[in-house]
């Protein structure tokens, strides 16, 4: 067998593989507890009797809760309070629609809360994963810590970013990273923004994961992830995020 060929297979078996796990982990899985949750408990019982429960804040007005997750000591999600799958939604290109990455952002707060001290923002995260690389079926970006090593990185990285797009290795796969400023981030909705501004994204947003976090200056970095299964990448941005809070324990 030629060495190309035998390279080609390989990859093939490797994608089907990933393929019967992102169908298995569906089935494991109710794609639709997190819309039940929301639908059922949180924004019922905000309306009758005053009170967010099981979520952290139910936002009629701007339309999102608040939960904490399972996982981690401080991860929690934002999710709308309607039915929105996910990143490949085509409402969130609506210009109008709810800004929920900046949403997120400003619900970092709940993760103080949580720890009863500070966090600063240079230790937070946020991330939404692609379409085939998540597990439940209703839209929740995930408010949780930045893993150290990705700290470090974007920190040896901070000189050379701009508002421009550039490729970046993170962990174990390549990004597409830029810079934006605090008020950018509130005006314009990283999803619109992504469509708008990487060739090709609006017509297959499903295959894109994105990661937000801060940078020297009050600044932000936006980090795009694109599924490539053949590389074994899923498009999971949350994979920058290390949801045990290792950047906040003390230095041994």
């Amino acid at each position: 067998m030629q060495g190309g060929t035998r390279v080609l297979i390989m990859g093939i078996v490797a994608s089907v593989a990933v393929i019967a796990g992102c169908k298995a982990l569906s089935f494991k899985h109710n794609a639709n507890a997190l819309w039940n949750i929301v639908s059922q408990q949180c924004v019922p019982n905000q309306q009758q009797n005053n009170d967010p429960a099981p979520c952290r804040i139910v936002d009629l007005r701007n339309g999102y809760v608040v939960m904490k997750d399972r996982e981690g000591p401080l991860q929690f999600l934002l999710m709308p309070v309607k039915k929105l799958a996910g990143i490949e939604s085509p409402e969130l290109l609506n210009p109008f629609a709810p800004n929920y990455f900046a949403e997120a952002w400003h619900a970092r707060h709940y993760m103080e809360e949580r720890r009863g001290s500070p966090v600063d923002d240079s230790a937070v995260a946020l991330s939404i994963n692609s379409q085939r690389g998540r597990t439940q079926n209703q839209l929740h970006i995930h408010i949780s810590c930045l893993r150290p090593d990705i700290r470090r990185r974007l920190d040896s990285l901070n000189s050379s970013l701009s508002e421009k797009w550039q490729s970046a290795q993170l962990g174990k796969h390549e990004y597409q990273i830029r810079i934006v400023s605090r008020d950018e981030l509130k005006k314009t909705s990283p999803f619109v923004r992504i469509a708008n501004e990487l060739p090709g994204a609006r017509e297959e947003m499903g295959k894109y994961g994105i990661a937000v976090a801060a940078m020297p200056g009050g600044r932000r970095v936006l980090m795009v992830i694109k599924r490539n299964l053949l590389l074994l990448n899923r498009g999971s941005a949350e994979e920058l995020q290390d949801h045990s809070c290792a950047i906040l324990q003390p230095s041994s």
